[in-house]
């Protein structure tokens, strides 16, 4: 469907920019879902503090990048599930809380090397950008510090943090497939992906863990999220969020 637009055209980026304000915005709006369905079951009251708090920080960029489409209401809640523009690493399901760390130590890595990036131009990404790199870097060292904990930690934490930087790995190289208009070339694609791969495996490392084997692009890759194709557990989340939404049509808060 196409939402209906509630936003002044001179608020919006060029036509050209709107994929790549829909695909980084339904990236921070899906994975601040995930981090919130922890709300109640995080291990330690503090960690439920801190995920709530990126849920919130990302929920935030969500709110801004879609703004710039279209009514922010209407693209979170009543959108079909093709027309979800989202990496399928955010949408994985939360799993032990070693799933969600290694979901967002990979994720935060790409999301500060892409921010960074933005923040350095003058695109029409470049403020939010500058704003959230703060934001992203926190995430990041939040996850780096877990994976530091769990990998080095009992044997236990350690099985169950290789297991779950295992399970995600064939999703990460959907990161760096090009998105039409967020300004970025294949070059610089490919130098972010190799910094994100050093980065990553140096935390890993530290970690006592064992960077996955197996193809981050190759044919046991995953991922076409992009292209609106996503995992089952997907369609499931979807409609947990919009059920409220759907049920009172029109109703306001």
């Amino acid at each position: 469907m196409t939402p209906t637009t509630t936003h002044a055209d001179a608020s919006r980026p060029p036509a050209a920019h709107t994929a790549a304000a829909l695909a980084l915005g339904d990236d921070a709006l899906v994975l601040s879902h995930r981090l919130g369905e922890w709300a109640g079951h995080a291990p330690v009251l503090e960690e439920e503090v801190a995920l709530g708090n990126i849920a919130l920080d990302l929920l935030g960029q969500a709110r801004v990048l879609l703004s710039l489409v279209g009514d922010e209401d209407e693209l979170a809640y009543l959108r079909e599930e093709r027309e979800f523009r989202n990496v399928q690493l955010v949408e994985q399901p939360n799993g032990d809380f070693a799933h969600t760390i290694a979901r967002q130590l990979y994720f935060s890595v790409y999301q500060c090397l892409l921010y960074e990036r933005l923040a350095a131009g003058d695109g029409p990404f470049a403020g939010l950008a500058a704003k959230a790199v703060k934001e992203v870097a926190y995430h990041r060292d939040h996850a780096e510090q877990w994976t530091l904990r769990l990998g080095d930690g009992t044997a236990e934490s350690h099985e169950r943090m290789q297991r779950a930087c295992a399970a995600l790995w064939r999703f990460t190289g959907e990161l760096f497939r090009p998105v039409e208009g967020l300004g970025l070339d294949a070059d610089t694609l490919a130098a972010m992906d190799t910094a994100w791969l050093e980065q990553v495996t140096g935390v890993l490392e530290r970690a006592t863990l064992t960077v996955p084997e197996g193809s981050r692009t190759g044919a046991w890759s995953a991922g076409a999220g992009r292209e609106g194709l996503h995992t089952e557990s997907f369609g499931r989340m979807l409609a947990e969020m919009q059920h409220l939404h759907r049920s009172h049509p029109g109703a306001s808060w």
